[in-house]
């Protein structure tokens, strides 16, 4: 995808295109883009907060779940108990 197109679907996902919104948390997620999947998590995208845990447990990125499962994710404290889980399992 070419940067203008780029900027074409993110104002179209700021204008509150529901295909553009989904179109871009695809892309960011093939990408690995925490950054764009948590812009559009913070503009109330719930796919973007579903990628961003997966993200965050395929990386073992615990500060990511942290601050997820802070703001309430019970999906991302879940994940997180998990990877200490495997980290006690590791140590034994």
């Amino acid at each position: 995808m070419t940067d203008p197109e780029l900027l074409n679907l993110r104002a179209r996902a700021a204008e509150g295109d529901r295909d553009a919104v989904d179109q871009l948390v695809e892309l960011a997620g093939e990408r690995g883009d925490m950054e764009e999947l948590r812009r559009l998590a913070d503009a109330g995208s719930s796919d973007a907060v579903d990628e961003l845990v997966q993200l965050a447990g395929e990386r073992g990125d615990t500060d990511e779940l942290r601050r997820l499962a802070g703001a309430g994710n019970r999906d991302a404290a879940d994940v997180l108990a998990e990877l200490a889980d495997q980290e006690d399992d590791a140590r034994e």
